[in-house]
């Protein structure tokens, strides 16, 4: 466990970013903080280093991505297929399936460690949730969870209607986490139609502008987010 807890916490918006970009970001600060982590272990507790996190807010351009413990037989395009809808694929380190990324979502990834705040995944991914959930509040959107599955739903305690609005991927080392989650707020839908998302053959999949039929300010539901993830983490954020 650290000596020193530090829950300052770097905002960075990357803006719209090439998946491949984004991730070896990721890899990079995940790195650093796992290495002060390899320093600490061999220095006494008055010397112990600080670790830091960072909370990265972009969008990619459109991409899907297959979790390490994903199936291919829920990608519904040939990969020779892709360039006629302009996107890309992508195997990735993190949990879950298959997803997709585009223009018009939030994508979260929080590179922090979790000994900083809490030592419990399950705590963590429920939080991530709840942040998403709170920011639908905001839009007078009742969404919850559904019992075995994760991200946010609408309509999550009805078995024919319910959507998905947004997916969740993590994955963790020696508590430091990265990968994170995807809120659908101005999201091209038909991209969802080539996959079955995170293999729930199911469920339909929804979006902040669909649900409230018009286009939503993305910058401005960015900040709505930041505020209810910093709130939930108890994180002091730096810009």
């Amino acid at each position: 466990m650290n000596s020193i807890i530090n829950r300052k916490t770097q905002f960075i918006d990357l803006g719209l970013l090439d998946y491949q970009e984004a991730l070896d970001y990721q890899v990079k600060l995940f790195q650093s903080i796992l290495d002060v982590k390899a320093k600490n272990r061999d220095l006494p507790s008055d010397q112990q280093l600080e670790t830091n996190n960072y909370l990265l807010f972009c969008e990619h351009p459109h991409v899907y991505t297959l979790g390490k413990s994903g199936d291919e037989k829920n990608f519904l395009i040939s990969r020779e297929n892709l360039h006629t809808i302009n996107a890309t694929y992508q195997m990735t380190n993190r949990g879950g399936d298959i997803t997709y990324h585009g223009p018009g979502q939030i994508v979260l990834y929080p590179i922090i460690d979790l000994e900083n705040f809490f030592t419990d995944i399950h705590q963590y991914m429920r939080l991530l949730e709840e942040s998403v959930i709170q920011t639908l509040a905001e839009f007078e959107i009742s969404a919850g969870r559904i019992k075995g599955l994760t991200g946010v739903w609408l309509d999550f305690d009805k078995e024919s209607s319910a959507r998905k609005i947004c997916a969740l991927g993590v994955k963790t080392s020696r508590w430091v986490a990265m990968h994170g989650l995807a809120f659908n707020v101005n999201s091209n839908l038909d991209y969802f139609k080539f996959i079955v998302p995170c293999g729930i053959k199911d469920k339909a999949v929804t979006s902040l502008a669909n649900e409230l039929g018009q286009s939503q300010n993305i910058e401005s539901i960015k900040s709505i987010l930041k505020l209810k993830v910093a709130s939930l983490f108890k994180m002091e954020i730096v810009n």
